[in-house]
C-alpha cells in the first residue's frame, strides 16, 4: 500500500529531516499518490502513499491524532477495519477519516500494545505516543509487509526497504557471513532479523518493538503458529468445509477493503484459478485478470496460457495476456534487480516485475495465489520429506538446500568460512514445540520463515515497484492457522470428497500429490485439466537454461573488477559454473550461476 520511513533519536538529538527525506525519495515507487514528513524533536516519520482505502486527504500520513497525542506511519491494509471501527465507536472513539490508518491509532488508544491482536491484514507500522514518549513498531504475523531498521548508539532508523536505509547513509554494509551462508544454501532466504549487511536488520514477522526515547528498545513476539491437531477430531469433509469458508472470508475481506478496482494475477494454476472461481460465486463481475508468458526454451515452455485461458473462458473475465521476449528480459534485468530489497534467486522475480508494470496500468490492487503451495503442501519436495525417515535436519536438507555446507566452502573465499549456520537455523525451527508430526514442523517453518523471505518478499517488492498492491488471501492468518492444524494427509495426498465441486453426483477424485483440500474445493469450479495438471511454476526459462546473451551477461558480471575486488567467491567455482551453466541446478531446480550473478549484480546496484 505504501512506503514508510523514520529517524528516531534516543540521545535527545533532533531527528534528521534530511535523512527522512532521502528515504522517502527512495520509496517513491511504493507510494506515487502522496507524500508526507513529520518531525517533532527526536522523532521523524516519512510516508509515501498508494491510495487504496479512503482516497481523500483525510487519510494523509503521517497521521496525527491530536485527541490522543499519537502519530502513525503505516504500510499495508487492515481488512477488518470496518468491524474494528464499529467496535471502537461503541467504546466512545471519534473518527475523522474513513480509512484503516486511523483505526490502528484508535486501536492503540483502546488496547495499547495488544492492539496487534485485533488487526487482521498485512501491515508494518510505527506509532509515536507523544505523551508516553516512546515509539511502537509492529509487523504482521506472516511478514507480508516488510520493515527494515538500522540500530546504532543513540538512534534507530527504519524503512520499508533496505535500499531506502542505504540512501540515508551511515550504514554498516559489511557482508554478514551468517547471512551469506543462508543466502546461498537456503534459496536466497536470509531469515529475520538478519540481512546480508551486518548493519541492517528486519523486524521478525509476528513481532513488535517497543522503543522508549530514553531507554533500551525491547523486541517481543505477539503471535506463533500452532501446528497441533484440535482436540475434537474432524472428518475430511468437515475440513473441506472449514477451509472453503475461511478462504471465502479471506477473499471477501480483501475485496471489500478497497475503494479502487481489484484484479487477479492468473497464472494458469489451481490457486489463482480457484480465486477467480470463488470471486465469481461471490458476485464479482467484469473481473480483470492478467497472465504473463516468456519465450520457450527447448527444455521448457515459457507460458501457461493453455491453462489460464480455460479459466478465462469459463468465467469470461476481462483478460490480458502479456508476452515478454527474451530481448526485453535481459534489457530489463538490471532495473528489476535494483528494486529488490535483498538479493532474490527465484527466476520469476523478473517475471513479476514485468507483469506488475503492465498490470499497474489497469488496476492498483491485485489478488494473488501466493502462499497456497507452502500452506497446503503443493511442492514436490514435501511428500519426499514426509516419506523419507531419519534425522529431521537431513530429511529437509537433502531435498531443499541449494548447496550443502561442503560445497558452500568451495564457493566462498576463506574469509567467509565458518560453521554450518543454515543447519543451525533449520534445526531450531524443526525442533520448536507445538507441532504433532515432522511435516507439520516443515510446513510451519515454510509459512513463517521460508515463505516470508522468498516468494512473499518477491511479490511485495516487484509489485510495489510499480505502485501496485498485491493481496494474498491464502496467507490470511486465520486460514493459515486452520491449515496448520489439519492432518498432513489432507494436504499431502488423501482422496477427498468433491462435495464443494459438482453438486449432486460428485465423486471422489485423486489428483497429483499436494493441496488435496484445495483440489476438493476446486472440483467442479475450475476445469479438471487445471486441477489435475502437473505442478506448474512461473517459468522464465532463459534464467534456468542459461546460454547465449544471458550467459555472456552473467559472465561479465562475475568476471568484473568489482566482483574480483569484493573477494567473496572462489574463481574456480565461478569457472566451473560458467563452463557448464545448464548442468549445475539446485535440488529445487534453480540455476547456480544465476544465483551468483544476481547476487553480485544486486551488490553493485546498491553501490557496493
Amino acid at each position: 500500500m505504501c512506503g514508510i520511513s523514520g529517524d528516531i533519536r534516543l540521545d535527545g538529538q533532533p531527528a534528521s529531516r534530511e535523512a527522512v527525506g532521502k528515504m522517502n525519495d527512495r520509496l517513491a515507487h511504493r507510494g506515487p499518490d502522496d507524500e508526507g514528513i513529520y518531525i517533532d524533536g527526536p522523532v521523524g516519520f516519512g510516508h509515501r502513499r498508494l491510495a487504496i482505502i479512503d482516497l481523500s486527504e483525510k487519510s494523509h500520513q503521517p497521521f496525527v491524532d491530536t485527541q490522543h497525542d499519537l502519530v502513525l506511519v503505516f504500510n499495508g491494509a487492515i481488512y477488518n477495519y470496518r468491524e474494528l471501527r464499529t467496535r471502537l465507536v461503541a467504546q466512545g472513539h471519534h473518527f475523522t477519516s474513513e480509512g484503516d490508518s486511523e483505526v490502528i491509532l484508535k486501536s492503540w488508544a483502546q488496547w495499547g500494545e495488544r492492539c496487534v491482536d485485533h488487526l487482521t491484514g498485512m501491515f508494518a507500522f510505527v506509532v509515536y505516543d507523544r505523551k508516553k514518549q516512546f515509539c511502537f513498531m509492529a509487523r504482521d504475523r506472516l511478514g507480508i509487509k516488510p520493515l527494515y531498521y538500522v540500530a546504532t548508539p543513540g538512534r534507530i532508523r527504519f524503512a520499508s526497504s533496505l535500499p531506502a536505509l542505504l540512501a540515508a547513509g551511515d550504514v554498516d554494509t559489511t557482508v554478514d557471513p551468517r547471512a551469506l551462508h543462508h543466502q546461498f544454501t537456503l534459496h536466497g532466504v536470509v531469515p529475520a532479523p538478519m540481512t546480508i549487511f551486518k548493519g541492517v536488520r528486519k523486524l521478525n514477522p509476528g513481532y513488535v518493538m517497543r522503543i522508549p526515547l530514553h531507554g533500551m528498545p525491547l523486541l517481543m513476539p505477539y503471535w506463533e503458529l500452532d501446528a497441533r491437531r484440535p482436540e475434537a477430531s474432524r472428518e475430511p469433509d468437515e475440513w473441506v468445509e472449514e477451509v472453503y469458508d475461511s478462504l471465502n472470508t479471506a477473499l471477501r475481506r480483501r475485496m471489500l477493503a478497497s475503494d479502487v478496482p481489484v484484479g487477479v494475477l492468473l497464472s494458469g494454476g489451481l490457486d489463482s484459478g480457484l480465486l477467480v472461481a470463488l470471486l465469481a460465486e461471490q458476485g464479482q463481475q467484469n473481473l480483470q485478470t492478467f497472465s504473463i508468458g516468456f519465450e520457450d526454451q527447448p527444455e521448457e515452455k515459457g507460458n501457461e496460457f493453455f491453462y489460464s485461458d480455460q479459466i478465462v473462458e469459463r468465467y469470461q473475465t476481462d483478460h490480458q495476456r502479456i508476452n515478454i521476449p527474451n530481448d526485453r528480459v535481459i534489457e530489463r534485468l538490471p532495473e528489476a534487480v535494483q528494486q529488490m530489497a535483498e538479493p532474490m534467486f527465484a527466476q520469476d522475480a523478473i517475471g513479476f516485475y514485468l507483469l506488475a508494470e503492465q498490470v499497474s496500468q489497469s488496476v492498483k490492487v491485485v489478488q494473488s495465489g501466493q502462499g497456497a503451495d507452502e500452506v497446503f503442501a503443493g511442492y514436490f519436495w514435501y511428500p519426499q520429506m514426509h516419506e523419507w525417515g531419519g534425522d529431521p535436519l537431513r530429511r529437509f536438507s537433502r531435498f531443499y538446500f541449494d548447496r550443502d555446507h561442503d560445497e558452500y566452502l568451495t564457493m566462498v573465499r576463506p574469509d567467509y568460512h565458518g560453521r554450518d549456520y543454515t543447519a543451525d537455523t533449520i534445526r531450531h525451527y524443526l525442533e520448536k514445540p507445538w507441532a504433532d508430526e515432522y511435516i507439520d514442523s516443515v510446513l510451519r517453518m515454510d509459512a513463517t520463515m521460508l515463505l516470508v523471505d522468498d516468494p512473499v518478499k518477491r511479490v511485495d517488492n516487484m509489485t510495489m515497484a510499480w505502485g501496485l498492491e498485491a493481496r494474498v488471501p491464502f496467507l490470511d492468518h486465520e486460514l493459515v492457522e486452520l491449515a496448520a492444524r489439519m492432518p498432513p494427509a489432507m494436504k499431502l495426498g488423501n482422496p477427498l470428497s468433491a462435495a464443494h465441486g459438482s453438486g449432486e453426483g460428485a465423486k471422489t477424485v485423486v489428483g497429483s500429490p499436494g493441496k488435496h483440500v484445495l483440489k476438493a474445493i476446486a472440483r467442479g469450479r475450475i476445469p479438471d485439466s487445471v486441477i489435475d495438471r502437473p505442478k506448474g511454476y512461473f517459468p522464465v526459462p532463459s534464467l534456468k537454461y542459461v546460454r547465449g546473451r544471458f550467459l555472456d551477461f552473467m559472465r561479465d558480471i562475475l568476471y568484473s573488477d568489482k566482483c574480483r575486488h569484493r573477494g567473496i567467491f572462489e574463481r574456480s567455482y565461478i569457472d566451473m559454473l560458467v563452463d557448464s551453466p545448464e548442468t549445475h541446478l539446485t535440488r529445487i531446480r534453480g540455476n547456480k550461476l544465476w544465483h551468483l550473478a544476481v547476487f553480485e549484480l544486486w551488490m553493485q546496484s546498491m553501490g557496493q
